[in-house]
């Protein structure tokens, strides 16, 4: 019976250590071989697959967290998690699996950013929705942004737009947001074709750009829109490269100026939650890319050298944004307040 316990054990260490350290990412080569994923005609037009970017072990606990969530809502198919650190030990990322059976770790052989938009065979849906283990959405959120892109399918579709410009003073191209207008969806959170990524990573067009990323370690998303917008100039497509939604409750965990939020309660019993969630977005915050003083300025040198590689300058402006229905609108008088008819 003792022995019977050991071979048990033993055999529960070997399965979850196979599927830690077995999951690795096929190389660009394989991926772009049409014989080692399945055929596109089958993929399924009603669900996505989420592809969660993770590298930092101190974002475990929320990454798990937003695995579980997109896990269990219908429209999602499977939930795989991209872990681009090697260094991190294998019974580490474990508990990223009890999460649900949908979701699966693909641990990449390396922190390329490229590897968010490899094919993969695990892929059965025609969208996929590509984010960050930083950034919360919610199912109704989600829910919009999927039906908005079921409506336009060669488009990007996301919760967070920004802009290139033209530097007229200094002659080139820059990184910005603009109040008005927006060209470059993030991959924050995004949804696009799945076809998309056999584009990204198997056009020899891009072979430059993609090393580009690779040593800036970063604007792969400024990549992906060049990729949409030449794709759809080229099939002669009509209808915005790129779609906002706004979302209801949309979290960026890693942007800073959410910090602190929750030091509004003045409660005693709840001083101590605020300060731990404090501390918890500052750590996230801390960590996250998009914290570096130069952030900007290398993402407009990333868009100067894509149109300098590529010879071609494809993204179009977008004007406005989704948004949820509003209802009825009209004014009606109701206990001497002047208030929206549809409202108790």
């Amino acid at each position: 019976m003792q022995r019977r316990k050991h071979l048990l054990s033993f055999f529960s260490f070997f399965l979850v250590f196979s599927l830690l350290s077995g999951t690795t990412a096929a190389s660009s080569e394989d991926a772009c071989d049409p014989r080692s994923l399945p055929d596109p005609l089958t993929f399924r037009p009603d669900q996505l697959t989420v592809l969660i970017s993770g590298y930092s072990e101190r974002r475990l606990p929320l990454l798990r967290s937003l695995a579980a969530g997109y896990a269990s809502l219908p429209s999602v198919a499977a939930v795989i998690i991209l872990w681009g650190n090697p260094s991190t030990p294998s019974h580490v990322l474990s508990p990223l699996l009890s999460s649900s059976s949908k979701v699966t770790l693909v641990r990449d052989p390396s922190p390329s950013l490229n590897a968010r938009f490899l094919p993969r065979a695990a892929i059965r849906t025609r969208a996929v929705a590509v984010c960050d283990d930083d950034v919360e959405v919610d199912h109704r959120s989600l829910a919009l942004a999927f039906a908005v892109w079921r409506s336009h399918e060669h488009s990007l579709v996301g919760f967070f737009a920004r802009s290139h410009d033209l530097d007229l003073a200094r002659r080139t191209w820059i990184y910005t947001i603009h109040p008005d207008r927006y060209s470059i969806v993030l991959t924050k959170f995004m949804i696009l074709g799945t076809d998309y990524l056999h584009r990204y990573s198997c056009w020899t067009r891009l072979a430059e750009a993609r090393r580009l990323v690779d040593r800036q370690r970063n604007c792969e998303d400024i990549l992906m829109n060049f990729v949409v917008a030449m794709a759809m100039a080229a099939e002669g497509r009509a209808g915005p490269v790129t779609v906002l939604v706004e979302g209801r409750r949309v979290r960026d965990w890693g942007d800073p100026r959410n910090s602190g939020n929750s030091s509004s309660s003045s409660s005693d019993d709840r001083h101590g939650d605020a300060v731990k969630e404090q501390e918890r977005e500052r750590e996230i915050t801390r960590v996250g890319l998009s914290a570096r003083a130069d952030h900007r300025k290398r993402r407009g040198d990333c868009i100067r050298e894509f149109h300098r590689m590529l010879r071609v300058m494809p993204l179009r402006y977008s004007y406005g944004k989704v948004v949820e229905g509003l209802g009825e609108q009209g004014l009606c008088l109701k206990g001497a307040k002047l208030v929206f008819c549809d409202r108790d």
